[in-house]
């Protein structure tokens, strides 16, 4: 009775802490063997696993309409939601001199976001908008939505990815003088639990003359 006790009490707290939607670290969790073995072979044992799911849950597998969900999920889940987690994958962020002395805000906004929470494995859509005040170094601008690209594609959550793309920029531009805002959706709200299907969430980060209320507002104004 008290085994059964307590593992209500896990399950409780583990629902609790998930929709607190906390944010323990800026850096993924992932473990020290975490690419130890091949996409495929981490695809073969997902197939095997979602499988068994699939089975609880009471499906036929052998109707031909199932049969191949359990590997196009493991496929879907190595290729193409979680490819952010392989350090691999990450993108090359060639940086240029500004050799024509551009000295004002540079903005790329609308940049798409598809991204999953980590707390439910539902997806996060929305919008990030990117600033930064060009001095000695300016980026190309496919790059910037490369990156948000890379860090969405991975298990998140809104708070730490607009700080891991923040810091990204702030290490490839050499300056503090950034701004990331991101507006999205989360399923986990919309689909599931309040089901408030017209809520959002907007998260920030910035630093340098972006702290400055005046630059800040400069930024967002030219978002509209």
């Amino acid at each position: 009775m008290m085994n059964s006790l307590s593992q209500t009490e896990t399950i409780s707290n583990t629902e609790d802490i998930g929709d607190q939607h906390a944010m323990t670290s800026i850096e993924t969790p992932l473990r020290p063997d975490a690419f130890l073995r091949t996409d495929e072979e981490k695809m073969n044992r997902i197939s095997e696993l979602f499988q068994q799911i699939l089975w609880e849950l009471g499906l036929d597998l052998h109707d031909d309409s199932l049969s191949g969900t359990p590997y196009r999920f493991a496929k879907m889940y190595i290729k193409e939601l979680f490819y952010g987690l392989n350090p691999l994958n990450k993108p090359k962020l060639s940086t240029f001199v500004n050799k024509y002395d551009y000295n004002k805000i540079l903005i790329e906004k609308n940049i798409r976001v598809n991204s999953t929470c980590e707390h439910h494995f539902l997806p996060i859509v929305g919008l990030a908008h990117i600033g930064y005040l060009a001095k000695n170094k300016v980026i190309g601008l496919s790059k910037i939505n490369r990156v948000v690209d890379y860090y969405a594609h991975r298990p998140q959550v809104q708070e730490r990815l607009t700080l891991q793309i923040y810091n990204e920029l702030k290490s490839a531009l050499q300056t503090d003088d950034i701004i990331v805002v991101i507006h999205a959706e989360h399923l986990c709200v919309s689909a599931r639990g309040i089901k408030d299907s017209t809520s959002s969430t907007t998260s920030i980060e910035y630093g340098g003359i972006f702290s400055s209320e005046t630059k800040r507002n400069e930024f967002l104004n030219l978002l509209k």
